[in-house]
């Protein structure tokens, strides 16, 4: 399955997510609801990967975590805050630059039209 494939699926799983929800809650509780609707879709998806980055000699503790991978290629990132901030999508240009991932989703759900608040990076 492509990156493209991928998104499409989970773009359909966000939709899911955000009609029966709605926005206001905490992004814990959107990751929960939006890895139910993933698997319902037979994709693999992990939540809460630890991402170990070697630097120089050294292997660094598990510098951050991936809220979503799907099928090992697509990074979701989730947010439920007032405004994404352009620090927002350099943690996630980051994030795909250290897995080598080339596709990430950006996802807001603290907002009135999710439409807007995907974000393709």
């Amino acid at each position: 399955m492509t990156e493209n494939e991928i998104s499409y699926l989970v773009r359909g799983a966000i939709f899911k997510v955000y009609n029966n929800l709605g926005p206001g809650l905490f992004e814990s509780v959107y990751e929960s609801a939006l890895f139910y609707e993933l698997t319902k879709t037979d994709l693999q998806v992990q939540k809460q990967v630890e991402i170990i980055i070697p630097y120089g000699e050294i292997i660094l503790d598990p510098a951050f975590r991936i809220d979503l991978l799907v099928e090992d290629k697509v990074i979701i990132e989730l947010k439920s805050v007032e405004e994404l901030a352009p620090i927002h999508y350099k943690q996630l240009s980051t994030y795909l630059r250290l897995t080598k991932k080339k596709l990430g989703l950006l996802v807001n759900f603290n907002t009135l039209n999710i439409l807007d608040d995907i974000k393709r990076i």
